[in-house]
Parts: C-alpha cells; structure tokens; sequence
C-alpha cells in the first residue's frame, strides 16, 4: 500500500499584486514541513504539483527543509492541480471583484471577512452550477481533474509515497469526491484549509482512503503562532 501527502501550498502573497508567490511566512511553513517530514524519514518516490508558482515553491520549500533525504524527485505539473480563478468566480455571481478589498486585506479584518463571505457564497453558485465563471470549466470537471491527478499516483505508484502540492479548491475536491460529499461540502472544506496543511491518503491502485485532513504536524509545536495561516 502506497500513500499519497496532499498538502496546500505556504502562505502566498495575498493582498498584493502579485498573488502567485510565497511569502517569507509560506517558505518557513514549507521548509518546517520537510523537516517534519525528515524527522520521521520519509523519501517521495515522486512530487507532483500543478503549474503556479505558489505551490511549485512550496515543493521547493520541502525539500529545502530535509536535505539529509536526498534531492527532491523531478516535479511533474498537472493543471488539474491549480487553484480556480476567485476573480472570474466572483464576477459570476455579481459582476464584481472586489480588488480594493484584496489591497486593504492585511490590514483589515473586517475586509478580510467580507471577502471571503462574498467568496463563500460565489463558490457555491459555482459548485452548484447556478453560475459559469468565465474561462472556467464547470465545478465537476474542475474536481474530477483534480481527482485524476492523485488517480495517476496511486496506479503509478502502488506501493511508495507521493508528494503532491495543490491549493484549497483541488484539495477540497479531491476530499469532498473521496467522502461522496456534496458541493456545498467542498465549499466549507475549502475555506478551512490552512497554508501549508497536510492531507494524507492511503493508496491502492484500486483505490484510495482518506486517513488525515488540513493537519499542521510541523507547526504543532512552533512557538510563533504567526505562522498558522489561511491566506
């Protein structure tokens, strides 16, 4: 039995003009994971991640953080893997992005909540079909493609152990699809997950089972509680 370490990239840059990116916070949360991992001498018999900067640099991170287990396996990119698009969701449900609230997020809670309430509401129209963001695929093909990628590590590999770095919205679908839980379900899941957050699988390459999700092993007992982040 193989299994799969499904983790959200670190924090990224939110709130600025260039999203797609990790903040300092984000590579310390990557480089304490591959230390987590170090610690209980685990090796990746392959890294998968999608095609954002984000989440490559997480991967980049975790390794980093475990030199002594050698060099990271060559990353595959599986665009199933990447983040939707929150402005083309939003402006499906109302025809606005909030950009001035994304400017003021960090300094803002009140912003920072009314952001994701709108977002909250604007992902489940999408994932309930009630809208069609633009240059968007429907919420179900958006999940099975996530779905196909961690399909293709366990037949790949039936009986080793896979990185893969994602975001929010794939992880989401994946669990969501794993448990048979609605849209509504993936919704909540989404919004929950913190940076750098592990979600284990254990993988046939029949099947797969979900057995850990949205945990901060590596965090647990870092004194800076800065560094537990969902944005």
């Amino acid at each position: 039995m193989g299994t799969i370490y499904l983790v959200r990239h670190g924090q990224a840059a939110f709130g600025t003009d260039h999203y797609d990116r990790l903040t300092d916070t984000g590579f310390a949360q990557s480089r304490l994971l591959g230390s987590y991992f170090a610690r209980r001498q685990i090796r990746f018999d392959a890294v998968f991640t999608g095609t954002l900067r984000r989440q490559t640099e997480t991967a980049q991170g975790i390794f980093e953080g475990h030199p002594e287990l050698g060099a990271s396996p060559p990353q595959e990119a599986f665009p199933g893997l990447d983040e939707y698009k929150p402005e083309a969701i939003m402006m499906a449900l109302n025809g606005t992005f909030p950009a001035p609230a994304l400017a003021a997020a960090r300094r803002d809670p009140v912003v920072v909540r009314e952001h994701f309430r709108v977002l909250r509401e604007a992902l489940l129209a999408w994932a309930e079909d009630r809208t069609q963001p633009e240059g968007m695929p429907v919420w179900q093909a958006f999940q099975n493609s996530a779905v196909a990628a961690l399909v293709e590590a366990r037949q790949r590999f039936p009986d080793g152990n896979v990185l893969i770095v994602s975001s929010g919205g794939p992880i989401a679908a994946i669990v969501a699809a794993t448990l048979s839980a609605p849209p509504a379900t993936a919704v909540e899941l989404n919004l929950r997950i913190r940076n750098s957050a592990l979600t284990e699988f254990a993988a046939t390459p029949r099947r797969h089972s979900l057995v850990s999700f949205n945990g901060l092993p590596h965090l647990d007992m870092q004194p800076d509680p800065t560094l537990i982040t969902y944005a």
